[in-house]
């Protein structure tokens, strides 16, 4: 499988798009137009090892709702996910069986070399 997550209102992931300029073969998902199925967070953690490996401490709910002062666990990660897009720390990458999270310029390049290998 290949497929990116992202959400087309956010700059970052339209910039890393732009930079990666993935083949058409490449499956594009935003997450705000179609929601992540409970399956497809399953096999992204299968992937990452952990929910918490997803989950974006920098989504402005995160702060609304004090999470941080609060000890989340797996469960917790997964549902936050599922219940609101803006949790999934993103753009999330999928290519066959390796996983590119986030948007550190690290990740990018290993998303990027791994797309033109």
């Amino acid at each position: 499988m290949k497929k990116i997550f992202h959400l087309s209102t956010c700059d970052t992931c339209q910039r890393i798009l732009k930079e990666l300029k993935p083949p058409s073969n490449f499956i594009l998902q935003d997450i705000k137009n179609e929601a992540i199925t409970p399956d497809q967070l399953e096999s992204m953690a299968q992937l990452s090892g952990s929910y918490e490996s997803l989950f974006s401490k920098r989504a402005r709910l995160y702060k609304e709702r004090n999470l941080k002062e609060q000890k989340l666990s797996e469960e917790d990660y997964k549902a936050l996910i599922l219940e609101h897009y803006t949790f999934l720390k993103r753009p999330v990458i999928i290519i066959d069986n390796d996983i590119f999270i986030g948007n550190s310029k690290a990740v990018v390049a290993e998303a990027k070399a791994r797309i033109n290998s």
